[in-house]
């Protein structure tokens, strides 16, 4: 009967051991085939961006709707260093202009140096809830209280990210596209009763905003380029000083 019990006893550590096993395998058999979602890169062509990624064994295809676009550009994370160039355009009846803007940022700081119409300089410079502003050739500075989207309006680059707050319905248009032979994904806007229309277009491959545009009754007021290389990290030379040489931040501390 002893002998009887420990035989029984064997046989159900066996079967755990059993099942165990057949468990852990079945999990990473199940991981190794569980597809991962990725978005195209800048190695796609333009016929790779037909409105969903590309396919194939170890990722899933992401169609970008109306519907799903605030998920995808969710998934989206820009540099935390980083220094690139763009442009910016106002169009008005009879006329427009044009300025330049270099942009650094790094640690929460951000500097930017626009070359307005005029020809004069502006800096503004933001981190730690402060926005300082001056003009070359002057040693004097303003400073006013500065948010999360302080940066983006000192270039005069909308915030792509309120497009997560939007209903649905105020969505007219997504999917991807090619924007300075950049993939991006685009986003179409269509902001209350005043015929309002934006549409932005995120680099795929960092999280930054590649180029926007705005128009009101069907005329184009607005549009914004940044289609030249982004340099991540921020290059040491960064600079997020005052004009009488206080040192706020240093690139990569």
């Amino acid at each position: 009967m002893e002998q009887k019990n420990r035989l029984m006893i064997v046989v159900a550590i066996v079967a755990l051991m059993v099942v165990a096993i057949v468990t852990s395998f079945g999990r990473v058999l199940f991981a190794a085939n569980t597809p991962d979602v990725i978005l195209p890169s800048s190695s796609a062509g333009l016929g790779d961006l037909s409105g969903s990624a590309v396919q194939g064994p170890d990722y899933q295809r992401v169609d970008v709707t109306t519907q799903t676009v605030t998920g995808v550009v969710a998934t989206l994370a820009r540099p935390s260093s980083y220094y690139r160039e763009l442009t910016v355009e106002t169009f008005w009846n009879g006329g427009s202009s044009t300025a330049q803007v270099q942009v650094w940022t790094d640690g929460g700081w951000t500097h930017s140096v626009q070359t307005l119409p005029s020809g004069a300089v502006r800096h503004d410079l933001t981190g730690d809830g402060t926005l300082y502003y001056w003009y070359d050739g002057f040693q004097q500075y303003a400073t006013a209280p500065a948010d999360e989207k302080s940066s983006d309006l000192a270039q005069h680059i909308p915030t792509y990210e309120t497009v997560l707050e939007l209903e649905p319905e105020e969505i007219a248009a997504a999917g991807y596209e090619l924007r300075g032979e950049l993939p991006c994904i685009l986003v179409e806007v269509q902001r209350g009763q005043h015929g309002l229309l934006q549409r932005f277009w995120i680099s795929v491959d960092n999280g930054l905003l590649v180029s926007a545009e705005s128009e009101e009754n069907g005329q184009l007021v607005y549009r914004m380029m940044a289609y030249s290389p982004v340099q991540s990290p921020c290059p040491s030379n960064g600079s997020f000083s005052l004009p009488g040489g206080e040192v706020l931040h240093t690139v990569g501390e």
